[in-house]
């Protein structure tokens, strides 16, 4: 990796948490002209890619609590870009995105494989996959130690 350094924090915790923040900030810049936030944005390539999921399966992939979830896919929901339906189970709400979702996913990309690449281009394209590949590690041990 090249370019500005940070002191390293004791914390895994803390350390995580202010890379998300500045990473979770680069793509929003980045998707500043789009109408969406990289978390909107993340939500709508879910939704697209694993197509309807139960409002709890989506909180488990994506490691959210039902409150931050919910805060995220209601202005979601409020622009028409996903919709959710009663599942067998009516306490249960299946979300899928809608076909005007799509096309703001879609006009949106161009700006996230943007940040995406710049991002890539610091980290390099081996510990950029490394990276992925890690975090998805640390999350899932997470999870099941908090278990």
């Amino acid at each position: 990796m090249t370019g500005p350094s940070l002191p390293a924090l004791p914390c895994a915790c803390a350390s995580l948490r202010r890379a998300a923040r500045a990473v979770t900030q680069l793509y929003d810049a980045a998707l500043r002209d789009t109408g969406l936030r990289a978390t909107q944005f993340t939500l709508l390539q879910v939704l697209q890619r694993r197509g309807e999921s139960m409002q709890g399966e989506l909180g488990d992939f994506l490691a959210l609590d039902s409150t931050t979830l919910s805060r995220t896919l209601q202005p979601l929901a409020a622009r028409r870009w996903i919709k959710s339906r009663s599942g067998d189970d009516r306490r249960a709400a299946l979300w899928s995105i809608t076909a005007e979702g799509r096309r703001r996913l879609e006009r949106a990309t161009p700006a996230w494989e943007a940040a995406q690449q710049r991002l890539r281009d610091r980290i390099g394209g081996d510990p950029w996959l490394s990276l992925l590949e890690d975090l998805a590690g640390v999350a899932a041990l997470a999870r099941s130690t908090s278990a």
